[in-house]
């Protein structure tokens, strides 16, 4: 889940910085009560790892195209967060994703044809700089305690990042992935329900008919787990809605169609 230094940055990524010792002997690291960068962020990139812990507070699902990846969602519609102020405070006792407490810092390819990742930071973050009350980054020319922390996180992201894509590997090479659909009724009075989509989602129906020892196989190494926190989170979009309501965030009722991560789609409902 590395990137290079390109016009295509990651979430939250503005720009891209390799740390030095030469031009950042006297950057230090501070920490923040709040995050603008999460100001209306509503999916945030999460790794296998910690899908039993996001579908405690998230639903988990999966974004489209051909290469997915597994989403956290703080909010159902885009540009709303429903666990974050407009000042970027998180405002409930939640799960924050490792992708979020990476921020500034990632590992990443300086050239496209080398394999060597190389940790960097985003220079336009207010959490790195020339502070007096931050942690040192580096200790004459050397790097500092924190920044081997932060090395040490980093590779920790990337190597769940590789154990991340080999999941969706498993579920890809037995087509289990399929477009998602939540439909969310709110009244009886109401015309139609709200639907989301613009998602991918385990198909339940084809993993009830998977083989007895593949099923045996992915509960011995853990996969089997996964998919199952990540079905039981899906009942967390109700619960995200109800936020998104109660926050005065929601859709406009006269739509009954609403998005996940694009556009919003306008095709007959269907029940869930």
């Amino acid at each position: 889940m590395a990137s290079a230094p390109a016009a295509q940055l990651p979430l939250f990524y503005k720009e891209l910085a390799p740390l030095n010792s030469q031009d950042h002997a006297k950057y230090s690291s501070r920490s923040s009560d709040s995050a603008s960068w999460l100001i209306g962020q509503h999916a945030i990139p999460i790794t296998s790892d910690e899908f039993v812990q996001v579908q405690r507070d998230f639903p988990i699902v999966f974004s489209q195209g051909d290469n997915p990846v597994p989403l956290a969602l703080m909010g159902l519609n885009e540009g709303v967060n429903t666990f974050v102020s407009d000042e970027g405070k998180v405002t409930e006792d939640v799960y924050i994703p490792a992708y979020i407490r990476r921020y500034p810092f990632l590992l990443a390819k300086l050239q496209p044809d080398s394999e060597q990742l190389s940790l960097c930071f985003d220079p336009t973050c207010d959490l790195v700089g020339e502070h007096k009350d931050g942690r040192p980054l580096f200790d004459g020319d050397q790097p500092s305690e924190t920044t081997q922390q932060l090395l040490q996180f980093c590779e920790q992201f990337e190597q769940a990042g590789q154990r991340t894509a080999a999941m969706l590997e498993e579920l890809k090479k037995h087509d289990l992935l399929m477009p998602g659909e939540v439909s969310i009724q709110t009244t009886e009075d109401q015309d139609k329900p709200f639907v989301y989509r613009g998602f991918q989602m385990v198909n339940q129906e084809k993993l009830q008919e998977m083989r007895g020892d593949q099923l045996r196989t992915w509960n011995q190494n853990g996969l089997l787990m996964l998919i199952y926190a990540h079905l039981f989170s899906l009942d967390r979009m109700r619960v995200i809605f109800a936020r998104q309501v109660q926050q005065g965030k929601g859709p406009i009722a006269a739509s009954g169609d609403a998005m996940v991560n694009g556009a919003a789609e306008s095709s007959p409902a269907k029940p869930s």
